[in-house]
C-alpha cells in the first residue's frame, strides 16, 4: 500500500515554508517540502543532556541544548526497551508485538525479517518523491533495505557481522551503498558526522528532491569509549549514589529484589567490574561529548547551506541506560525511567515553537505518524502511534491519549502471543547459549504524571507518581489508597492493547495482589 496522492497539492497549499527561496550550495532551489534530519543516538539517557532537569549539574551539551532552545523538548520519550525493538518500532510505527516476521537468528545479534510482512516506511517516502538516506548503525535484520527503503546508505550492518558486534567505536565493517564493505578505523561518531555533513551539502543525493536522513550513531553504547580528545574531560564529577542501588527495595516486585549488579567496595563505594560507580558514569558522559559536537556541526551546515528553515530536525535515542538506579549497571530494558527514558527534541524554526517544553509523554510508535503528518502525507499503513503534530503546534495542548510501551524481550509479532509462564523472568535460549534476563516481559502505560507497569509474570504491578517520586522508589500499587487508580490504569492498558490488536491481551497472567 502506498501513500495517497493528496500530498503535493495539499502541502504546497497549506505549509508556509520559510525557506522557499533559499538556495543550496549547488545553486538548486531548496525543496518546497520539508527535509527531515532524524538523529538517533544509542543508549543515551535523557540525564546526559544538559537541558533536562534530571541531568547532573556538571553535564555540558551546549549544542543539543541550543537545538532544544530552537524547538520543542519533550519531557519524556519511550522509543523501546532495547536497541532492536526500538529501531524496528521507529521503522514501522508498530509496537514490538505488531512487528511481524522480525526474529533473532544465528549468532547474536544476527536477525532477519520478511520485508513483505514487515515493510519499513522509508520505502513509502521514496514512492512519494523523497530521497531517503541512512548513515550509521543498523540493527534490524541483515537486510538493510538498500535500493528498496534507502536511496543512499553507508551502514554498519551489525547483525550481518556478529564477530564485530562490540565494535561500536573502531574497526567497524562499513558497507557502502549496498556494495563493498571495508573496515572503518576512525572513531565512528566523528566519521558518521563527516558522512552526514557531506550528504547535507549535496554529495550523493538528488538535489531536486526533498530528503530524509536517518543518522544512527553507535554512541553512547557500551563500552562507552570517548574520543581521544575527551578522555580527560569531566574531571571531579560528583553525584549522589542512587538510593536503591542495593537491595532490598521495599514495595517492589520479587524480580526487582534480585537485581544486584554492584558490590560494596572500600567505604561502601559501589563497585562493578573493578571500577567505581563514579568512574563508570564519568566515562559514559564523556562519550556524549562527541555527539554534542556532531549536533552543533550539522546544525551549522544546515544553516550555511540555506536548509535550516526547511528541515525538520528530530533528536532522540533508542532508549536510556541505568547506572546504579534500582541496582542496574549499564542496563536498559526495565520500565524505569532511569533505564529506558530517552531525550526527544523536535525543531524547525518558523514552523515549530521555540524554547518550549511538552509535558505529554511521547512514544516511539508516535514518531512515524508524526513525521508523515508533518510532511502532509498519509501513513502507508495503520500505525499504532498517534500524530503528535498538535503538540508541536501547542506543547501545552490537552492530550487525552495514554502512552503505551510493551516489552517482550527477543520476541516479535505473533511470536509474542504465547507469554512465557512462571514467576521469574524467562531464560532466553539462543543457539547453545542460555541468557538469563533480569527483567520479565511487561506492559507500561504513561498517563500524565502517572506510570503503570504490569509484569507478564505473576508478580506485583507497579504504579508511580513521577512528579512526586521521579526516582520511582515508592510503588503506589501496594497501597490501599491507590487501588482505584491502579484498577483504572490497568483497564486503560488493556484498552490500548486491544486498540492495537495485541495478540497476548487475553493471555496475560493474573496480577498478584499486594496482600498475597
Amino acid at each position: 500500500m502506498t501513500p495517497t496522492t493528496r500530498t503535493r497539492r495539499d502541502v504546497l497549499g497549506t505549509l508556509a515554508m520559510a525557506a522557499l527561496g533559499a538556495r543550496s550550495l549547488r545553486g538548486a532551489a531548496t525543496p518546497q517540502r520539508p527535509n527531515v534530519l532524524f538523529i538517533l543516538t544509542d543508549d543515551q539517557s535523557h540525564r546526559t543532556v544538559g537541558c533536562y532537569p534530571e541531568s547532573y549539574p556538571w553535564v555540558r551539551t551546549p549544542n543539543i541544548d541550543r537545538l532544544a532552545a530552537r524547538g520543542v523538548r519533550f519531557e519524556a520519550c519511550y522509543n523501546g526497551a532495547w536497541c532492536m525493538p526500538a529501531r524496528a518500532t521507529l521503522l514501522t510505527g508498530h509496537h514490538q508485538y505488531g512487528i511481524e516476521s522480525m526474529s533473532d537468528q544465528g549468532t547474536y545479534p544476527g536477525s532477519t525479517y520478511d520485508p513483505e510482512q514487515c515493510p519499513f516506511w522509508p520505502k513509502a517516502l521514496r514512492a512519494d518523491g523523497y530521497f531517503t538516506a541512512h548513515i550509521g548503525k543498523w540493527h534490524t535484520g541483515v537486510d538493510t533495505g538498500y535500493g528498496r527503503d534507502w536511496d543512499y546508505q553507508i551502514v554498519w550492518n551489525r547483525p550481518k557481522y556478529p564477530e564485530t558486534s562490540a565494535n561500536y567505536y573502531y574497526d567497524q565493517p562499513i558497507t557502502y551503498q549496498g556494495g563493498r564493505t571495508e573496515i572503518l578505523k576512525r572513531y565512528s561518531t566523528d566519521q558518521y558526522t563527516d558522512w552526514a555533513d557531506e550528504f547535507l551539502r549535496g554529495d550523493g543525493r538528488d538535489a531536486d528532491k526533498p530528503w530524509y536522513l536517518w543518522l544512527c550513531y553507535g554512541a553512547v553504547h557500551g563500552p562507552y569509549t570517548p574520543a581521544e580528545r575527551h578522555k580527560d574531560a569531566l574531571q571531579g564529577v560528583d553525584f549522589d549514589t542512587p538510593a536503591d542501588i542495593f537491595p532490598p527495595r521495599p514495595g517492589k516486585p520479587d524480580w526487582a529484589q534480585e537485581v544486584n549488579h554492584w558490590k560494596k567496595g572500600p567505604n561502601g563505594v559501589p563497585m562493578a567490574g573493578g571500577r567505581t560507580l563514579t568512574e563508570w558514569v564519568r566515562q559514559y558522559h564523556q562519550g556524549v561529548l562527541a555527539l554534542d559536537e556532531a549536533v552543533g556541526r550539522l546544525m551549522a551546515t544546515l544553516e550555511e547551506t540555506g536548509q535550516l528553515e526547511n528541515t525538520l530536525v528530530i533528536f532522540s535515542s533508542d532508549q536510556g541506560l541505568a547506572f546504579g538506579q534500582h541496582g542496574f549497571r549499564g542496563t536498559k530494558v526495565a520500565a524505569y525511567d532511569a533505564n529506558i527514558r530517552s531525550p526527544l527534541i523536535v525543531s524547525m524554526p518558523g514552523r515549530i515553537p521555540e524554547g518550549r517544553v511538552c509535558k505529554t509523554p511521547a512514544g516511539g510508535v508516535d514518531l512515524s505518524p508524526t513525521i508523515f503528518s508533518f510532511l502532509g502525507l498519509e501513513t502507508p499503513w495503520e500505525m499504532h502511534g498517534r500524530d503528535l503534530t498538535p503538540l508541536l503546534q501547542d506543547p501545552e495542548a490537552d492530550w487525552p491519549h495514554p502512552m503505551l510501551l510493551a516489552a517482550t524481550e527477543h520476541r516479535f509479532g505473533s511470536e509474542t502471543n504465547v507469554i512465557p509462564r512462571g514467576d521469574k523472568p524467562e531464560k532466553y535460549v539462543r543457539g547453545e547459549t542460555v541468557y538469563h534476563v533480569d527483567v520479565p516481559w511487561y506492559v507500561m502505560l504513561r498517563e500524565g504524571r502517572l506510570k503503570y507497569v504490569r509484569p507478564l509474570i505473576h508478580d506485583l504491578e507497579e504504579l508511580y507518581d513521577l512528579t512526586a517520586d521521579p526516582d520511582e522508589l515508592d510503588n503506589l500499587a501496594v497501597k490501599k489508597e491507590h487501588q482505584e487508580t491502579l484498577r483504572r490504569l490497568r483497564a486503560a492498558a488493556i484498552k490500548e492493547l486491544r486498540r492495537t490488536k495485541c495478540g497476548f491481551v487475553d493471555n496475560m497472567p493474573a496480577v498478584r495482589e499486594a496482600s498475597a
